[in-house]
C-alpha cells in the first residue's frame, strides 16, 4: 500500500496527538463554559441548574470545579486522569439529567456528548508524555500512565 493511502506522511505521534486533544478540548471546555462560571459565580447562583437536588450552588461549585479548574488542568497536563474524569463525571450528569439525552434540538446535547468522548478518552489515555504528569513521572523514574496501565504495558513489554 502506497504511503499516500496510509497517511503516513504526517508522523504518527500519540503524545502529540494526545497534546494536542488536551489543549483543544481544555480550551474550548474553560473558555466556553469555564471562565463564566468563574467571572460571574454569584450571579449564576440563583438560576443555575439543580438536576441531583444538592442545591443550585453546590450544583454550580462542582461545574465550576470541571469547567473552570479541572480543564486548566487537563491543558497542563496536571493530574490529567483524575481532572478528566472529574470532567467526565460533570458531563455525564450534564448530558442525561439536564439534556435528556437529546442530541438535537432547542435543549441539544450534542456539545456535551463530544466533550464526553474527549474527556473519557483522556481518562484512559493520560496526558502523554508532552504533560506536567510526564514530567513528575519520569522524575521518579516510572512511565507516564504506568500505575493505571502497568498490567497492559508489562504484558507488552514480555514481563
Amino acid at each position: 500500500m502506497h504511503r499516500f493511502q496510509q497517511f503516513s506522511l504526517a508522523p504518527g505521534n500519540y503524545d502529540l496527538a494526545l497534546l494536542i486533544l488536551r489543549v483543544w478540548i481544555g480550551f474550548s471546555l474553560f473558555l466556553g463554559h469555564g471562565l463564566e462560571k468563574l467571572m460571574h459565580f454569584s450571579r449564576m447562583a440563583a438560576h443555575f441548574p439543580d438536576p441531583i437536588h444538592i442545591g443550585a450552588g453546590p450544583s454550580l461549585a462542582f461545574a465550576l470545579l470541571s469547567d473552570g479548574i479541572c480543564s486548566v488542568l487537563v491543558i497542563f497536563g496536571i493530574a490529567t486522569r483524575w481532572a478528566a474524569l472529574i470532567i467526565v463525571i460533570n458531563l455525564s450528569v450534564v448530558f442525561s439529567l439536564v439534556h435528556k439525552f437529546t442530541f438535537f434540538g432547542p435543549r441539544g446535547g450534542e456539545l456535551p456528548f463530544v466533550y464526553l468522548g474527549c474527556f473519557l478518552a483522556l481518562v484512559f489515555a493520560g496526558g502523554g508524555r508532552f504533560s506536567v504528569d510526564a514530567i513528575f513521572d519520569a522524575s521518579s523514574g516510572r512511565r507516564p500512565g504506568s500505575e493505571v496501565t502497568g498490567e497492559i504495558s508489562n504484558s507488552l513489554d514480555g514481563k
